[in-house]
């Protein structure tokens, strides 16, 4: 897959769990799973715009492109 998430990498950087972060942005732990494994085939901006903002982070900090 080209796109790559990164989500982790930003969760490891504030030292916050799975369950932590999907409570805050309010998903459930499996969804945030799901995304943060690179399964999801969409991601909508309202839940993009809660990750940048719990994790004070800009969205290319979670997403990248590789050829």
């Amino acid at each position: 897959m080209p796109v790559v998430v990164d989500i982790d990498v930003m969760m490891a950087r504030r030292k916050m769990s799975v369950g932590e972060l999907a409570d805050r942005i309010g998903i459930t732990p499996t969804n945030l799973a799901v995304l943060k494994n690179g399964r999801a085939k969409a991601v909508r901006f309202t839940t993009l715009d809660a990750l940048c903002e719990v994790l004070e982070c800009q969205p290319g900090d979670l997403l990248r492109w590789e050829p």
